[in-house]
C-alpha cells in the first residue's frame, strides 16, 4: 500500500467515524420484568423501562402488523405518545415519535435484548 492510499484510507476513516458521531448511546430500552439485562418480548402491554441520565420512565410495548412487516412502538406510561423502535442494528434503536400503522395484533416477532437508544425524545 503506497503512502497515498494511506491517506486516503485515513481519510476515509475520520469522515466515517464524524458521520457516526452524533450516533452515541444516550439511553436503554430495558425489560421491567427481567432484570436490567433481561430479554423483553415483542407483545401487546409488555413492560419496558426507558432509561436516561440514572432516571427511568416505565412504559409499554405496543404491535402492530401491516402485511408482513411488524412495527413495535414504545409508550410512555401517561402519555398518548408513541414511539416506532426503529431498528440500527441487534442492539440498538432509534425512538421516532410518529402515528401507528397497520393492525394491532398480541404477539410480535419474538424478543429483544436491552436496547441502546441512539436517538433520546424529550420525555
Amino acid at each position: 500500500m503506497n503512502r497515498g492510499s494511506i491517506i486516503l484510507c485515513a481519510a476515509a476513516l475520520a469522515v466515517s467515524a464524524h458521520a457516526r458521531a452524533d450516533d452515541a448511546v444516550c439511553g436503554t430500552l430495558e425489560s421491567a420484568t427481567n432484570g436490567q439485562d433481561g430479554m423483553f418480548a415483542l407483545r401487546e402491554g409488555e413492560s419496558v423501562n426507558f432509561w436516561r441520565g440514572g432516571v427511568v420512565r416505565h412504559g409499554a410495548l405496543h404491535v402492530y402488523k401491516d402485511g408482513e412487516v411488524y412495527r413495535v412502538y414504545w409508550q410512555p406510561e401517561g402519555s398518548s405518545d408513541v414511539y416506532v423502535l426503529a431498528n440500527e442494528g441487534t442492539k440498538s434503536v432509534r425512538l421516532i415519535l410518529t402515528p401507528t400503522r397497520g393492525t394491532k395484533v398480541d404477539v410480535g416477532p419474538g424478543s429483544l435484548p436491552k436496547q441502546n437508544v441512539l436517538s433520546c425524545p424529550d420525555l
